[in-house]
């Protein structure tokens, strides 16, 4: 297999950190977006949407969309298992992860669409008050994790899972990459993070 990625890109993350989980082998490809080698036609063949992460298969067929390709490494790998093991998990599991893309990673995107390193390139319209409205989202969402961390170990239950991968590349990436790292006085959130970044499937 190869994984076509971007180092600081948090989705291509996520696909990595899940391949290390399962032990798998692949090749890693890196695809320098700042040079737009995502729309080439060559790139364009494996994935329409111009987008990484792209998981090349033995065969040539191509997945993208992280979760697309998480699940798939899922189905040929159940163990660790990642995505639930019952009915009720695969749901609490979907459910969690859901949420951390949609309330947090999302708000995350739009700071950095908005920030300084995107409006130098000129790619898109800079809508300063746009920024102003995510960063603040973020921040009030770290605060709600706080809360949920004293009393819960992980996102989606008592074990480590795809909620906490996305979870841990959203935070990461929006610490280092888009200025908006939580703030040192949410210690439950601080502890979460002290625990999954210490898996060895981890790396920023």
């Amino acid at each position: 297999m190869k994984l076509y990625d971007y180092g600081t890109a948090p989705n291509p993350r996520r696909v990595r950190i899940v391949l290390a989980e399962k032990g798998l082998d692949y090749e890693l490809v890196q695809v320098d977006l700042s040079q737009g080698h995502h729309k080439t036609p060559e790139f364009l063949a494996k994935n329409p949407s111009g987008k990484v992460p792209v998981l090349e298969l033995d065969d040539g067929r191509c997945l993208s969309e992280s979760i697309a390709i998480c699940r798939y490494l899922e189905a040929i790998c159940p163990e660790p298992n990642l995505f639930g093991s019952d009915a009720y998990e695969l749901g609490q599991i979907e459910m969690r992860n859901r949420q951390m893309e949609a309330e947090l990673m999302s708000q995350v995107g739009i700071s950095w669409i908005h920030g300084p390193i995107v409006a130098k390139k000129g790619v898109y319209k800079n809508i300063p008050e746009a920024k102003e409205v995510s960063d603040s989202n973020v921040k009030k969402y770290y605060e709600r994790l706080d809360k949920e961390f004293s009393s819960a170990e992980y996102v989606a239950g008592p074990r480590f899972t795809i909620a906490d991968i996305t979870l841990l590349c959203s935070i990461d990436f929006a610490a280092t990459m888009v200025d908006l790292k939580p703030d040192d006085t949410l210690l439950n959130l601080w502890r979460w993070h002290a625990l999954v970044s210490s898996r060895d499937s981890i790396e920023m």
